[in-house]
């Protein structure tokens, strides 16, 4: 910190399993102070070494945090957002799925932008450092024009009556799973490598008879300029990984000059058109922290934006479109057919 600067005052809402990587984050800033940890089990909140509130508005009042990060389920969203707006925060990063429905979400984003509230979703895949090489090369042209982007998610964790029951037991009930809860981020990292589609298909299934929701299926998004990007999603399947959770699955990106590569350690590598040798972008390496530490890279991303100005990717108005393309995609599988009009946001 700069001599005379104030620390971030930042207070966080849930201590549940994916909450252990925005904590460790938190603690990796240089200019911030965490202030609080609230959790409905007061133990979890205490084993976060803060200072442990059971009570959201309780934490409010007594932490007096600049910003708030909201780490619970959609259910808790919209509530506590408004909680934060009337207690005067500033900014809030919620996590994804933002809210419980499209409608939901607009709601929330209305009422921050109503109050001068900066609202950031944590979509963190774009965070990513294999999707920071990926656009860079896109940027550069290294495929030349693009035709195809391909991603095979294959988390390997959902075969049997014990599946997620280790890590999120709550995935086997949720009635809407791989695409509303896994695939979103690929909606999300599409849209940041190629822009808005303007059309999707989906083909989603079950195949774990003792989950509610899909999981496996594909979908496509449409662009106008004739590219296609396919999300082909199956949790019972693994790829070749040590750790399967490190990139979740494999990814093509394919242009007129070459193709780009993702594999399961997070090395991209470049093929040029017509060669057999590939060049590493980016090698494989000990990524710390979840997903190539995305989790870090978004918040040090929301800290710079508060404190320095600097412009900010997943605002809610922004995330709107996400939720807006995720339904079409669950209504494209609906009705079995291609998609064209989304909602306006």
């Amino acid at each position: 910190m700069k001599e005379g600067e104030e620390a971030l005052r930042v207070a966080c809402l849930g201590a549940g399993y994916f909450a252990q990587f925005h904590y460790e984050a938190w603690r990796k800033m240089q200019r911030v102070r965490l202030v609080g940890a609230c959790d409905q089990d007061r133990e979890k909140a205490k084993a976060t070494g803060l200072t442990a509130f059971v009570d959201f508005e309780c934490m409010l009042k007594m932490a007096r945090p600049d910003l708030v990060d909201i780490i619970t389920p959609p259910a808790t969203h919209l509530a506590a957002l408004k909680l934060a707006i009337e207690k005067g925060v500033k900014t809030v990063i919620c996590q994804k799925p933002f809210c419980e429905s499209l409608e939901q979400a607009r709601e929330a984003t209305a009422l921050a932008e109503a109050a001068g509230v900066t609202v950031v979703i944590h979509e963190n895949f774009r965070f990513q450092p294999w999707y920071r090489t990926i656009r860079q090369a896109l940027d550069n042209r290294l495929v030349g024009d693009m035709l195809q982007l391909t991603f095979r998610l294959r988390t390997g964790d959902g075969q049997g009556p014990e599946a997620y029951l280790d890590r999120q037991p709550y995935f086997q009930t949720m009635p809407k799973l791989l695409v509303h809860e896994t695939g979103v981020h690929w909606i999300d990292t599409f849209r940041y490598l190629l822009g808005e589609p303007e059309a999707v298909y989906a083909d989603l299934r079950r195949l774990n008879p003792v989950i509610k929701g899909e999981d496996a299926g594909y979908f496509i998004l449409d662009y106008k300029n004739g590219v296609r990007a396919m999300f082909d999603g199956n949790r019972l399947l693994d790829h070749a990984a040590e750790n399967c959770r490190t990139t979740l699955g494999e990814a093509l990106v394919e242009g007129t000059l070459g193709t780009l590569s993702l594999f399961g350690d997070g090395s991209v590598k470049l093929r040029h058109f017509g060669e057999q040798t590939e060049k590493v972008l980016l090698a494989a390496q000990k990524w710390d922290g979840f997903g190539g530490d995305c989790v870090k890279n978004l918040i040090n991303h929301v800290v710079e934006g508060v404190l320095d100005g600097k412009p900010l990717e997943n605002e809610a108005r922004d995330y709107l479109r996400v939720i807006e393309i995720e339904r079409a995609i669950y209504e494209s599988d609906r009705l079995g057919q291609k998609i064209r009009e989304f909602a306006s946001a």
